[in-house]
């Protein structure tokens, strides 16, 4: 079980998936992620949140409960998927989206909607180029609202992402955050005008 830390559902309990198909982002670098996400942005309060390889559906369940007024949870195992579901029923979450389906097939497509904060949670032993085509395809097919926080979190064995044309990182110390095997990797989104051909 995990917790969300703080907002409306604060304390609320979650379920995660049995066995090891996921991997839970401990409660410790959820709350410096978002204290991180809170420094650069300020509040949550109606932005949009996307969380991909959502796992539990914490960290998007947490923005909600943090202010953010829509989250979509992408998950690719469609039992998981189902548990997010379960999991946003219970801490009263009624804008949580869940998409079943593989992160590269749903971010291929046209956005829904852009967004001004994503999290992405790949699998550890995904292939970097695997993140880097992720990272790409945000940009490419119009995910990221103007201004939009990115935030990758690897092993800390893991480079840095590559970065896409659209993708800056953050200067100095706000580009990286170290906590245990983890790392968070932040970046900022230019304006869509500036990425036309």
């Amino acid at each position: 079980m995990t917790r969300i830390i703080a907002g409306r559902a604060g304390g609320r309990r979650l379920q995660t998936p049995k066995g090891d198909q996921t991997r839970p982002t401990s409660d410790r670098v959820r709350e410096a992620l978002f204290s991180a996400i809170e420094a650069w942005a300020g509040s949550l309060h109606d932005l949009r949140f996307l969380d991909l390889y959502a796992g539990s559906g914490a960290i998007g369940l947490e923005a909600w409960s943090r202010g953010a007024a829509a989250v979509t949870l992408v998950e690719a195992d469609r039992r998981t998927a189902e548990l997010v579901r379960a999991n946003a029923r219970s801490v009263d979450c009624d804008v949580a989206d869940v998409v079943a389906r593989a992160v590269a097939t749903v971010l291929a497509e046209p956005a829904r909607s852009s967004y001004d904060l994503v999290f992405a949670d790949p699998p550890y032993p995904l292939p970097d180029e695997a993140v880097a085509t992720d990272l790409a395809l945000l940009v490419e097919h119009g995910w990221l609202a103007d201004g939009a926080l990115v935030v990758v979190e690897r092993s800390r064995r893991s480079p840095e992402p590559t970065w896409p044309t659209g993708l800056t990182p953050l200067a100095g110390k706000r580009r990286l955050k170290k906590y245990g095997e983890t790392n968070l990797w932040l970046a900022e989104a230019g304006p869509t005008d500036s990425l036309a051909p």
